[in-house]
C-alpha cells in the first residue's frame, strides 16, 4: 500500500487562453474530476506542486485540500501536459476516486537481483521487454511499483511472464500473462556454433575459389 501525499490546491477563476498568465507568475492551471467531484478548475504553485508529483508519480494517492473547502479528497495524477521546448509543466490533471471502488492503473516495472543464465555466457545480457504492468485493485492497494526478481533467469532459455510477477493478494493483473516481462538475450556471436565454417567450402566441401 502507498503512502498518501497532501497538497492543497486553490480555486482557479482564470481559464482558456488567460493562463498563460498564470503560467509566467509560476503558478500551474490543474483540474479535479471523477467519483462525486464534479469538474473543477483549480491551480497550485509550480514549485510546490512538482516538489509533491516528483514524489506521486502516477501511482501515488494524493490527499487534496481545496482552499475554502474542509473536505479532503483522495486523488491520482492523470495526466501532465509539459511545454515540448522549454520543458515547464504546463497542465496536471487529477482523478478524484472512491476508496471503496476498484481502479486500474499502470505500475512500473523494476527488475532486481543478477541472472543466473546471464554469468553462464560471455555476452548474455537480460532485456526488459515490458516496462509497466496494467493493474485492478483499490486505490489504497496499488502499489507504487512491481520487483521482478532475476534469479528465476535459472537457464539461457528461460523467460519471465507476466503471470509469474509476485503481486499482492488484493491486486490484479490485467496484462495478458503469457507476455513477456524479461529474457536473456545472447549475441550472435555466442549463438553460432564453435568452429562453424559455413560458406567457407563448397557443395563437396573444397575450398571456394579452389579452380581447375
Amino acid at each position: 500500500m502507498a503512502d498518501t501525499l497532501t497538497l492543497t490546491l486553490e480555486p482557479r477563476t482564470v481559464l482558456g487562453k488567460k493562463v498563460k498568465s498564470l503560467r509566467k507568475a509560476g503558478i500551474v492551471p490543474a483540474h479535479l474530476y471523477g467519483a462525486g467531484a464534479g469538474s473543477q478548475a483549480l491551480q497550485c504553485d509550480a514549485k510546490t506542486l512538482i516538489k509533491v508529483l516528483s514524489e506521486a508519480g502516477m501511482n501515488t494517492p494524493i490527499s487534496v485540500t481545496i482552499s475554502g473547502q474542509r473536505e479532503k479528497r483522495l486523488t491520482f495524477v492523470r495526466e501532465i501536459q509539459w511545454d515540448p521546448v522549454r520543458g515547464d509543466m504546463l497542465h496536471v490533471d487529477f482523478l478524484h476516486v472512491d476508496v471503496a471502488n476498484e481502479i486500474t492503473a499502470s505500475v512500473p516495472i523494476v527488475l532486481t537481483g543478477e541472472s543466473p543464465a546471464a554469468r553462464m555466457v560471455a555476452d548474455g545480457a537480460v532485456v526488459q521487454l515490458l516496462r509497466e504492468l496494467e493493474v485492478q485493485a483499490l486505490p489504497l492497494d496499488i502499489p507504487q511499483e512491481i520487483s521482478i526478481d532475476l534469479a528465476a533467469i535459472q537457464e539461457p532459455g528461460d523467460v519471465i511472464r507476466v503471470g509469474a510477477a509476485p503481486l499482492p493478494a488484493n491486486v490484479v493483473a490485467l496484462t495478458d500473462p503469457e507476455e513477456m516481462i524479461a529474457r536473456l538475450e545472447i549475441s550472435q556471436a555466442e549463438a553460432a556454433a564453435p568452429g562453424d565454417e559455413e560458406g567457407l567450402g563448397g557443395p563437396d566441401g573444397d575450398a571456394a575459389g579452389e579452380g581447375s
